[in-house]
């Protein structure tokens, strides 16, 4: 990442950011914003027994749960449901003052807004389909931090199914005010990030200062992974999700993308951290021990994977102690907490709560890093 602030100073009036929060579309979204000619086959809500449920292009994706049962897996977990009305979901989950009047109840400053349904889209199939979707929600999410600039940040949603097309909408978000752009955690087998054909979009997002973000639940549909559905999700699956991060960034560090843009920034997301330290241990390992492949690309200046990721990888995590306990060994000046909100899993609205029992011994100064000053460096935010 950018240049390391190793101050001992700390300030401990200092404001918090949240570089995970979300949104949830609200029904309309796509139905009122969409392309004419994919009105028919547009993001909607159907209400069902259960709840509400998003269908797209006739397909059944998500409901509601992430941001009507904030906070009920610390009184309540069993009584956690897979659905929801969007009648019962939190409205500072889409009405921007009331975003920020929770964010500061739970003692937040700044939000990084990631979607909620948009991550389930990842999983469309037809690829004119989702730039479509993609580029109705950026514009409705750029209209939403509109109406607080220095308090909601966006990201938005890029398709890189096709590569020109993907820098255009790169291009255009930022102009949009945007503050970065999140792309699939993982693309299809045939299409990793170590293909050369992605160049032209990494020097795009590096040029253009727009750091990407690799979020759980955003994979490309092929044979291992379908179109996502709430409803039938794998334990399994969501237990080891970290797996697809791991290899998409894998796929970058061995390709030497970093090395060829230096100042491209990528992030893993609500994949928390205990993972980092046995994943870079694996990368060097395989980097200088193992018997060296001719296509295997050897670094410049002595450099190793390892050295990659502590430079441009960030990671946003919402409550891995252990992951704190390793903190010196995955990169301190990496670790960007978030709250998730409003999401069932997040800590909204117990943040302060959750932070005092995993930062528990954790220096001021670092405090700091973790919960502010890493994700205004990151992303140039401005705090009064």
């Amino acid at each position: 990442m950018a240049a390391h602030d190793n101050s001992d100073n700390s300030d401990k009036s200092y404001k918090m950011i949240s570089s995970d929060s979300h949104i949830m579309e609200p029904p309309g979204l796509w139905a009122d914003r969409l392309d004419v000619k994919f009105r028919d086959r547009a993001p909607h809500v159907v209400r069902e027994a259960g709840g509400d449920y998003w269908y797209v292009d006739g397909i059944r994706t998500n409901s509601f749960q992430g941001g009507a049962q904030f906070g009920k897996r610390f009184d309540n977990p069993e009584a956690l449901r897979p659905g929801a009305k969007f009648d019962d979901v939190l409205p500072g989950a889409y009405i921007p003052d009331e975003h920020v009047k929770d964010n500061e109840a739970d003692g937040i400053y700044i939000s990084v807004l990631y979607p909620t349904e948009g991550l389930t889209l990842y999983s469309v199939p037809d690829s004119e389909l989702l730039s479509a979707t993609f580029r109705a929600y950026n514009d409705w999410i750029a209209e939403f931090c509109n109406a607080h600039p220095k308090r909601l940040k966006g990201i938005a949603m890029i398709d890189v199914d096709n590569i020109p097309e993907a820098i255009a909408e790169l291009e255009r978000t930022r102009k949009l005010g945007l503050a970065g752009a999140m792309i699939t955690v993982y693309p299809h087998p045939e299409r990793a990030y170590s293909r050369p054909e992605y160049d032209p979009f990494w020097a795009a997002a590096q040029d253009l200062g727009m750091p990407l973000s690799l979020h759980i639940a955003t994979n490309r549909p092929s044979p291992h992974m379908p179109v996502h559905n709430s409803l039938t999700e794998d334990p399994v699956d969501l237990a080891n999700a970290d797996h697809w991060v791991r290899m998409s960034l894998g796929h970058m560090i061995f390709a030497g993308v970093f090395e060829r843009y230096p100042r491209l920034y990528v992030g893993t997301v609500e994949h928390e951290l205990s993972w980092v330290p046995h994943f870079l241990d694996r990368i060097d390992y395989t980097y200088t021990q193992r018997a060296r492949r001719d296509h295997w690309i050897r670094f410049q200046d002595g450099a190793v994977p390892s050295d990659f990721f502590h430079r441009n990888v960030f990671l946003s995590f919402q409550e891995d102690d252990i992951g704190i306990q390793d903190r010196e060994r995955i990169g301190i000046d990496q670790l960007m907490w978030g709250s998730d909100y409003p999401h069932t899993e997040g800590t909204y609205p117990r943040s302060q709560e959750v932070l005092e029992n995993i930062l528990a011994g954790v220096p001021d100064r670092e405090r700091q890093k973790i919960t502010s000053s890493n994700v205004a460096r990151l992303y140039q935010l401005e705090i009064e």
